[in-house]
């Protein structure tokens, strides 16, 4: 029964942090499109940056962006927060449920760093914040007006955290541990900058204060930087299904331990049925015809008494 709640468990969260994702990354660049297609005209009020209208469903919109805030708040505001929030709750689950709760499984390599479960674990936990750690700190320095610098920082900052994980775990934990670190900066980038500047900002309008733009700014540009991080964090989501992605020389060097892990896993697979079990010969044959030409395998299957 065990085997089976690890599997579903994996699944279910699986399925919760894909749908998070897709809701997150698509309102991202929805609203990085719509910020492409405003347009000035002449009818609209002061204060506004400018409108687009689209057609979508059978329906038509008409969007508006303001330069800063609107001079009185519509009754009801929609706030885009709970799909990051969801994307990276589900992710860390997920994160802890497959390699930190099965680290011998997946997360360690003998024959890249034989380490104990808790300390590999403590390992990617350390990275992730430091992911954060490091990057608001450069989004608070001097170059928080150059974004090509900063991105070009942040990008070798990641290489370098991505080669510590090779040289610590295996191939396919240190690839997700990457995505990892850059997923926890969009989030963070959320929880921490984006959705605090926009309550300053709601509250000040609702106490008669002009509204600083400079909250604006740094919201945005957060944004910004999260729709162009999603390209990769997407990639290194999906880049496990890709073996020749994850593994890597590093992980297997020549020293006759390459497949510990390995039959490790197997060890644990080939362990002696469950009394009450029992044992079905299912036909293997690449034919796929049951003429016996192909291999046997064995396959368990409870017994129904």
């Amino acid at each position: 029964m065990e085997p089976y709640l690890w599997e579903w468990g994996s699944a279910v969260l699986r399925w919760l942090h894909i749908v998070a994702g897709m809701a997150w990354i698509g309102a991202s660049f929805f609203f990085m499109h719509l910020d492409a297609l405003l347009r000035r005209r002449p009818d609209l009020p002061e204060g506004v940056l400018g409108s687009s209208w689209q057609v979508h469903g059978g329906g038509f919109y008409e969007m508006r962006k303001w330069t800063v805030a609107p001079p009185q708040l519509p009754p009801e505001l929609v706030w885009h927060k709970w799909q990051a929030y969801w994307t990276w709750i589900s992710g860390a689950l997920l994160l802890a449920w497959i390699y930190y709760a099965q680290a011998e499984l997946y997360l360690i390599d003998p024959a890249v760093l034989d380490i104990p479960p808790a300390v590999a674990a403590g390992i990617g936990v350390a990275g992730l914040v430091l992911g954060w750690v490091v990057y608001d700190a450069l989004c608070r320095s001097r170059l928080k007006d150059n974004d090509a610098a900063l991105l070009a920082l942040l990008f070798l900052f990641v290489v370098c955290l991505s080669a510590v994980f090779a040289h610590v775990f295996s191939g396919r934990a240190a690839m997700l541990h990457t995505g990892a670190v850059l997923g926890t900066v969009m989030a963070g980038n959320v929880f921490f900058v984006i959705i605090p500047n926009q309550r300053i900002i709601v509250a000040d309008l609702k106490a008669g204060r002009a509204p600083d733009p400079a909250l604006g700014r740094a919201g945005k540009q957060r944004s910004m930087h999260n729709n162009y991080i999603t390209l990769p964090v997407v990639f290194m989501m999906i880049a496990n299904s890709l073996s020749a992605r994850v593994e890597h020389a590093v992980d297997h060097p020549p020293d006759g331990r390459a497949g510990h892990r390995c039959r490790r896993a197997r060890s644990r697979l080939l362990q002696p049925p469950p009394r009450g079990a029992a044992l079905a010969v299912v036909d293997l044959g690449r034919g796929g015809g049951g003429d016996g030409g192909g291999d046997r395998g064995l396959h368990r299957r409870g017994a129904g008494a």
